[in-house]
């Protein structure tokens, strides 16, 4: 059952109020003065307070009023706050919902509103706890998860990058081959970058091959190598990917591009670590792990004759999908701001443009868009045309305050960072800006928490 604490030195009024909520299944307790009410706020679990502006007799400048909401702000910043008002005290109860009271109604109150404000307000701050709580509770993984591992610099806010580092740290030890699907430009060499740093052979070789930019007449020389004169414009021995990577880990970039002919000779050396340079018969072994990396779904492309069967699953041991930058809207400020001059700032309507545009370039697109704007923008101070995004694509937010944090975790990030401005911005994914404004909406002190 939730519960409301009424604060009212008139016993009348504290009867009736209990009376209706009653009627509503809310328990109400009362206590006549504010020493009483902040005693009760400090042993009880209230969802709502209820409070008048004015305990001494033949007193209404509402002074005892404000006292008392600004101590139980303090203590207890988000609990939703109904002043109950006299016409005398109306101005002092109007300033007071500006700086964070709830709401205020003026005696005598109208029932039905009462309720229904006290009803919407109890959810309200119910919805908020959950929140805060998963916020939280997101904050101490990635937290954790940083500490455990190297996470390469990847910067991420999201639940979906969460889960897929984690998955990454979790296989990195494993000696296996890994297979990381996602659209171009959505962060896939980071997680390989990820995986080959928390793996036993961090300290060997990491070598990476955009399979999709090599000449298909080279593709092979690249990969296993070639002796001189092996083909025209082989003037001297070189020495091949696998070979280079030996004891250590291969990145093959866009492998649905590799042709047929070097997927068999790849297969061979996924089974056996043996293969031979171009225009040599000696018989090489290495020992390799392979990660791999692709935009083209290779079950269509097997379908059509295009990919080896038995490759793919050579290859897809595991598999890690990176999901698109439209998925993963809590990523797009963090990672705007970091594509952005340290002392370069970003207006509120820039943000909301940015969270709008679908990012059919991912992460690649936004970086872009990012260095530009940085160019563009007067005063270093890049506003929404700087960005250049077209208006037309623009998508609706309808959940963009979905993880907006609250007093209360705005105050817990700021302590933990020791009042770190940039540092507080980063980890609740805001800019310095954005963080501003929200402290002085709560009327946080900017100086000091």
């Amino acid at each position: 059952m939730n519960r409301i604490l009424v604060i009212d030195d008139n016993y009348g009024i504290a009867t009736a109020l209990d009376v209706l909520f009653s009627l509503h299944d809310i328990e109400t307790l009362h206590a006549d003065s504010p020493k009483q009410g902040l005693i009760f706020l400090q042993t009880k679990k209230i969802d709502l307070v209820i409070q008048d502006m004015n305990f001494t007799e033949d007193t209404t400048s509402g002074e005892e009023g404000v006292s008392l909401f600004k101590q139980i702000q303090q203590s207890n910043p988000d609990l939703p706050v109904i002043l109950l008002t006299a016409w005398g005290s109306l101005e002092t109860a109007v300033e007071l919902v500006r700086i964070g009271a709830s709401d205020y109604l003026t005696k005598p109150w109208d029932d039905s509103k009462l309720v229904a404000s006290v009803k919407n307000l109890i959810e309200l701050g119910q919805l908020r706890e959950q929140t805060n709580l998963m916020l939280s509770q997101k904050s101490k993984k990635h937290q954790s998860l940083a500490q455990k591992f190297d996470l390469c610099g990847t910067v991420f806010n999201s639940e979906s990058m969460l889960q897929t580092l984690t998955m990454a740290t979790q296989i990195a030890h494993a000696d296996i081959s890994v297979l990381i699907t996602g659209p171009n430009g959505c962060g896939k060499e980071k997680i390989a970058e990820t995986i080959q740093a928390n793996s036993s052979v961090n300290d060997k070789p990491f070598i990476k091959v955009n399979i999709g930019a090599l000449p298909s007449e080279l593709l092979e020389a690249e990969l296993f190598g070639a002796e001189a004169g092996a083909f025209t414009g082989a003037h001297k021995k070189r020495i091949g990917r696998f070979e280079a990577a030996d004891g250590g880990t291969l990145f093959l970039d866009e492998i649905g591009n590799l042709p047929l002919s070097g997927q068999v000779k790849l297969l061979r050396v996924l089974q056996t670590g043996e293969f031979e340079r171009l225009g040599s018969s000696q018989t090489r072994k290495v020992n390799v792990r392979v990660i791999s990396a692709t935009n083209a779904n290779l079950l269509e492309e097997i379908k059509q004759g295009n990919f080896r069967e038995d490759l793919y699953y050579r290859l897809n041991v595991i598999e890690i999908k990176v999901a698109s930058l439209s998925d993963r809207i809590d990523d797009i400020l963090p990672l705007a701001l970091f594509f952005m001059p340290s002392d370069t700032t970003l207006s509120t309507e820039a943000e909301d443009g940015l969270q709008a545009h679908p990012w059919p370039g991912n992460v690649r697109e936004l970086e872009n868009v990012m260095k530009r704007a940085s160019l563009l923008a007067t005063n270093k101070h890049i506003t929404r045309e700087n960005l250049g995004l077209p208006v037309s694509q623009d998508k609706t937010i309808e959940v963009r305050d979905s993880n907006e944090p609250d007093k209360q975790s705005l105050i817990e990030a700021l302590r933990h960072n020791k009042n770190n401005i940039s540092q507080t911005a980063r980890q609740l994914g805001l800019s310095r800006q954005s963080l501003y404004r929200r402290m002085d909406k709560f009327a946080i002190p900017r100086d000091k928490v």
